[in-house]
């Protein structure tokens, strides 16, 4: 039930922006799905679209926040959705179970060694100390089925935990994860930033387990586009690609500005937001949104190996020539 809500919440909120949309059908329109954290690109398109003289006038663009990337996966396949950010766990679930057809045309961030790496937290005074000790716990996560929990499955069944049977897995959104910990409603939660920032600088909370412990480079979320979407309207696809790049570019070379920014997409409070963003301490970013294959056909393969997916080979999600970089 949850699935089908979702689905159709993703189409309503579609049709009624397309209701609203009006003049600007004169060019293309993309119908593209958003998401925080970590999405710098889109937000610049977003809060600074003077910046991108391609919107609206190679295409126009409408936006639809998700909670997550699962959701958007659906929103995809239902055809509600032309591009959206994706996980490669997600996205690999569209394919598997709704026929979706897609090409991945960027990528956002990805963990680097020694950076930031989405961890799950406790309170300083819990019991839980080690990940076998989350059996028979309540334990938070962003969107069931979404791209941590990949890694995150795999990493409890490493240490003797099964996530389907020994823990209750509720849904807890980023925004909410700090909030939830503190008022007892998950004995263990998913923490992102700046949610992470902002709860270490309150102190009280641990740090349990990391995903990088189960899978290092971990490339977190990506942009995908409807494959029968990008065939129809190739010249719409790279303008919105060549914006993608061209806003990766502006947030790493004007730190000052994406604070701003970010600031005002996420309602994080910038001193927050500069204890992390664009530092070492935070995720990787390719300075041209490309994505990188190799890392996202391991992921897939590891997936494959603890029986989450079937084989998959991510060629099949890689144009031959709509993807990032694009100048």
């Amino acid at each position: 039930m949850r699935t089908v809500s979702k689905w159709i919440l993703a189409l309503g909120a579609a049709a009624a922006l397309s209701a609203g949309a009006g003049p600007s059908w004169a060019q293309q329109t993309i119908r593209v799905g958003w998401t925080i954290p970590a999405e710098e690109s889109k937000y610049w398109m977003m809060r600074r679209p003077a910046e991108f003289p391609n919107i609206g006038k190679a295409y126009n663009i409408e936006w639809t926040q998700f909670q997550g990337t699962a959701p958007m996966t659906q929103a995809l396949a239902a055809g509600a959705l032309d591009c959206a950010t994706q996980a490669p766990l997600s996205l690999a679930n569209g394919v598997v179970g709704g026929n979706l057809k897609a090409y991945i045309v960027a990528q956002h961030v990805f963990e680097k060694p020694g950076g930031f790496s989405v961890y799950w937290a406790v309170m300083d005074d819990s019991p839980i100390k080690t990940i076998a000790d989350l059996k028979g716990k309540t334990v938070g996560i962003s969107v069931i089925g979404g791209g941590t929990q990949g890694p995150f499955n795999l990493l409890l069944k490493q240490n003797g935990v099964d996530p389907a049977k020994d823990i209750k897995l509720v849904e807890v959104g980023f925004a909410v994860s700090e909030d939830a910990l503190r008022q007892g409603r998950v004995d263990a939660v998913n923490m992102n930033q700046p949610f992470a920032a902002r709860a270490e600088a309150k102190g009280g909370t641990r740090k349990l387990f990391s995903l990088s412990q189960a899978m290092p480079n971990i490339v977190h979320i990506l942009e995908a586009c409807r494959a029968d979407f990008v065939d129809k309207n190739p010249d719409a696809v790279k303008a919105y690609v060549r914006d993608i790049t061209s806003g990766m570019k502006k947030a790493l070379a004007n730190r000052e500005e994406t604070l701003k920014v970010v600031n005002e997409v996420l309602k994080a409070p910038i001193p927050v937001l500069e204890t992390y963003l664009l530092k070492d301490n935070d995720f990787g970013r390719d300075p041209g949104a490309a994505p990188n294959f190799p890392a996202i056909q391991k992921m897939l393969d590891i997936y494959a190996e603890t029986g989450m997916l079937p084989k998959l080979d991510a060629a099949q999600f890689k144009h031959p020539t709509i993807v990032a970089p694009l100048e």
